[in-house]
């Protein structure tokens, strides 16, 4: 049984780890299946996904073979039980659309030649030039149920409820992504005649554009900044639409009683930053249904300080949207080393992996899919079609020359930190499987229509300015500064939905020009109500739409000129005053003038001119930093803290790399998250609630992240600290790794009646002793093992 509750994934009544590598058996010799699979098993993973391709089992006459009649990789249900017999569950991916590099993104040929009218033309009339579809196209649906009606009984047939090992069934992959990607809106004479209904609901009859096939696809200047938000509104529910026929296809197949996933797309080119586009895509397909969970999908190479930024933000913006119990999981999580074209083109570090991994379960997410995990070769089509290669996929014959196991079933050189950080969550599963992060009263605005940006005539100076202002100013702010600032100043935050849910706290929100009036009204009524607002950006004036709105500016008595921009042979630079200070002289990238009815000037520049201010608003108070400032932990963090917000995590280092986080379960069990994403030892001090973690001298490895306990209940006791992750925990045993500096120390209260012998090879171990509580201490050159005797 599958259940999800409390944002936890419950198989057969136990909060559960879902640890995944993505293996395509169509892409591997059906003799070789089991060696990836036993690698993959050894890497600790415990679960297997796959996508299913429609390509690939649909033959040139049209029928559809899944058992493997006329190929043995074809035979998936042999595939699935092979991971049973492993002790593996199983995740399903049947598209219809899967991309996987595969070409028509998993689509048989046939369907663009026998249905025509499925595929779009976008912005003025212009065939799409990808292989997306009208995805409520009639003829399109009729085909997706004849596919699913060939793959989903074998499917229904091994569901984990059923006995099985199937314990999700992704509904497509990507929804929307491709019209993003190319700006081309899925604009067929069906889709804009459903559009026209639909705005004319919504806008009372009398739309404010012209409604005409022509008109939507070449819009003219009026009523063009509406036209952008409704389409990305009304898309949002065509999705919705599509999902639901999938699932309603899918549940008359006999698949039920198992989550539905859908695939967050997002990132581009290394960048985490436009990941909320997907979001915002897909919001009404998941968000709060039963039923339904999301993952995200994400590439974005090296953990660097951006990197580790937008991880966060993609983690903290999708919980925002959940409903009440949904987790975070993620369906595509890079565990590559880069070289995706095998041209040894690029590197990652291997560590990458495990550091990422290890900050999203910090974050709460209850299950990691490895994609990909192995490599393979591609076959050949069942009928060339004169493409270069007439194989399935574009990449050639080789695939997955960058996964943890290569095209030949190689160990790759991921593999080995990718099996390192798996074991530790294996390990660490009893907790981490019930933790949620802790937070501090501080919390990120997500405000989901400014990543709507997915369609914009590119001739429209109307979309174009407001997109550009969007995309700006949104998420994590300009140069990721106030989202980095929060993370290195220790602030543990979630996300608001701020079109959705009342803020509490102080909210910090980084803004352009554009805001919606509800969302400034819920700031103004949020700040009358005596919260507080951290602005970071130029002042809100305008609505979505680009008319004139300054509902918050007029709370806030402030108004703004044009921005000034850095030029050639001018530095615009920002000086600090009273609580701001101190602070050097900044050069900033622009900065915006501001005239303020009342409170007290914060930020100038060198000339004198207002850039920042503090203000009362009602019973709260708002700080508008109006500049594109760096990251300055300083800086921002006196703004919180002036505002009420202060991290309950303090920590100094070194070196800029240590993030840090905890998380507690329901009962009271917590944990430490740390992590140093920089290339040197990084000695650290950290306070927590005010009291100092261990003795102040921990030493963070290059590259490292671990869990360290802050009280966690065992078979031999309650670790109440240890500055070494543990390796092993047995019925009456535990075993820690290295400490992070100098000796290996763990404070344990023990179990009355009880025992604890310690070792540590042939070393010493100190033992001081409180009551019930033992402190142990070790030298670092091997492990401490605590056993569980009768006293």
């Amino acid at each position: 049984m599958i259940q999800i509750q409390d944002k936890q994934i419950l198989i057969d009544g136990e909060a559960r780890m879902v640890m995944a590598g993505e293996i395509h058996y169509f892409r591997v010799a059906r003799e070789e299946w089991e060696q990836r699979i036993l690698l993959l098993k050894e890497a600790g993973c415990n679960a297997v996904a796959s996508y299913i391709p429609w390509l690939w089992h649909e033959l040139p006459d049209g029928t559809i073979d899944v058992t493997g009649a006329t190929r043995a990789e074809r035979d998936i249900g042999a595939f699935i039980d092979l991971c049973a017999e492993h002790g593996l569950w199983f995740v399903a991916r049947p598209g219809p659309f899967i991309m996987a590099e595969l070409k028509n993104e998993g689509l048989p040929f046939r369907l663009y030649t026998d249905h025509p009218e499925i595929v779009p033309v976008g912005w003025d009339g212009k065939q799409a030039p990808s292989r997306t579809v009208d995805y409520l196209a009639p003829a399109y649906l009729d085909e997706c149920r004849r596919w699913f009606g060939a793959v989903l009984p074998l499917i229904a047939r091994r569901l984990q409820p059923n006995g099985g090992n199937v314990i999700a069934v992704q509904l497509d992959n990507e929804i929307g992504m491709l019209a993003w990607v190319t700006n081309s809106p899925d604009l067929t004479d069906d889709l804009v005649a459903d559009f026209a209904r639909w705005a004319v609901a919504r806008h009372g009859g009398d739309a404010p554009y012209p409604l005409s096939g022509n008109a939507i696809r070449t819009p003219g200047e009026e009523g063009a900044g509406v036209l952008r938000q409704d389409l990305a509104v009304f898309m949002r529910d065509r999705f919705r639409r599509y999902v639901e026929e999938l699932r309603t296809m899918a549940e008359a197949q006999g698949v039920t009683d198992v989550p539905f996933l859908i695939n967050i797309h997002g990132t581009e080119g290394g960048s985490g930053e436009p990941f909320p586009i997907g979001v915002s895509q897909l919001v009404d397909t998941y968000a709060g249904v039963p039923g339904m969970l999301s993952g995200s999908d994400h590439y974005m190479g090296d953990m660097t300080l951006n990197t580790t930024t937008d991880l966060y933000v993609i983690n903290a913006f999708m919980d925002a949207v959940h409903g009440p119990g949904q987790p975070t999981t993620s369906l595509e999580f890079e565990a590559g080393s880069g070289d995706y074209g095998g041209g040894i083109d690029n590197q990652y570090d291997p560590s990458t992996v495990d550091l990422k991994t290890r900050r999203s379960l910090a974050q709460g997410n209850r299950a990691i899919n490895y994609y990909l995990f192995a490599g393979g070769i591609n076959p050949p089509l069942e009928e060339p079609v004169g493409d270069g290669n007439d194989r399935i996929s574009f990449t050639g014959e080789r695939h997955g020359t960058a996964a943890p196991v290569g095209p030949e079933g190689q160990k790759g050189m991921t593999y080995a930190a990718t099996a390192r950080v798996v074991h530790a969550v294996r390990v660490h599963e009893r907790w981490l499987s019930r933790m949620e992060e802790e937070h501090d009263g501080v919390q990120l605005g997500l405000v989901l229509d400014a990543y709507a940006t997915e369609y914009h005539h590119p001739d429209s100076a109307v979309m174009t300015e407001v997109v550009d202002d969007l995309q700006r100013h949104r998420g994590a702010g300009p140069r990721r500064a106030l989202v980095r600032s929060m993370l290195l100043g220790g602030y543990r935050f979630p996300a608001v939905h701020l079109q959705r849910d009342e803020p509490t706290g102080v909210v910090a929100l980084s803004t352009g020009r554009h805001l919606s009036p509800e969302v400034q009204q819920g700031l103004v009524d949020h700040l009358t109500r005596g919260g507080g607002l951290l602005l970071l950006g130029r002042v809100p004036d305008r609505d979505l739409e680009g008319r004139p709105c300054t509902l918050l500016a007029d709370a806030m008595g402030v108004s703004g000129a044009d921005l000034t921009w850095g030029a050639d042979h001018y530095y615009p630079s920002a000086v600090a005053s009273g609580w701001a200070a101190p602070w050097p002289e900044t050069r900033v990238g622009w900065f915006q003038a501001l005239e303020h009815e009342r409170g007290e000037a914060v930020l100038h520049d060198v000339d004198g001119a207002v850039i920042g201010i503090d203000v009362e608003v009602g019973a709260g108070r708002a700080i508008l930093l109006a500049a594109e400032l760096p990251s300055d932990v300083g800086l921002f963090g006196r703004a919180l803290r002036r505002l009420g917000a202060a991290p309950g995590l303090e920590f100094s280092a070194a070196v800029p790399g240590i993030f840090a986080t905890t998380s507690a379960t329901a009962d009271g069990e917590r944990m430490l998250h740390l992590t140093n994403i920089s290339g040197h030892d990084n000695p650290v001090t950290l306070t927590l609630d005010g009291t100092m973690l261990g003795d102040g001298a921990l030493v963070v490895p290059p590259r490292t992240s671990a869990f360290l306990a802050l009280g966690l209940d065992t078979p031999v006791g309650r670790v109440e600290w240890a500055n070494a992750e543990l390796i092993e925990v047995g019925d009456d045993r535990l075993v820690f790794g290295p400490p992070l500096g100098g000796r290996t120390t763990v404070v344990l209260d023990t179990v009355p009646g009880t025992e604890v012998v310690a070792t540590a090879g042939s070393d010493e171990v100190a033992v001081a002793r409180d009551g019930d509580v033992r402190t142990f201490t070790a030298p670092a050159g091997s492990p401490l093992v605590l056993t569980l005797t009768p006293a």
